[in-house]
């Protein structure tokens, strides 16, 4: 049976609830929900470039310390609170992948925990 292991960094803001930042299975990675929460100062940018920076910045951080980075992103999914910011998070998500994209998914959805604008979640595999 394959070992399930919690991933955490510290570059990345810790889980405030009953999950992990990430789980890793043989050579899988599973992150939860990122948000653009800034691991030193605990702040949101309000700006949704910003945002999705920063949670993307919070994702490659979690999977460095897995062993991966996001060269090894093979699906990822976005949460957007307002679908209008789908080509400014689109705009920002390119600059941290390259071809072949990984699979993805993007969700509108009434409502992001603290009033974030933007939400993402990958599944990458290990160097």
């Amino acid at each position: 049976m394959a070992e399930i292991k919690q991933i955490d960094s510290p570059n990345a803001p810790g889980a405030v609830g009953a999950y992990s930042q990430a789980i890793g299975m043989d050579s899988f990675i599973f992150t939860s929900g990122s948000l653009p929460i800034d691991p030193e100062t605990k702040v949101m940018p309000e700006d949704i470039r910003e945002q999705a920076t920063r949670v993307l910045s919070n994702l490659k951080a979690i999977l460095e310390s897995a062993g991966s980075g996001m060269d090894k992103v093979v699906k990822a999914t976005i949460f957007l609170a307002d679908i209008n910011d789908f080509a400014a998070v689109n705009e920002v998500y390119s600059g941290f992948f390259k071809k072949p994209y990984p699979a993805r998914s993007c969700y509108a959805v009434a409502a992001l925990p603290l009033g974030a604008k933007v939400e993402i979640e990958v599944v990458a595999v290990k160097k």
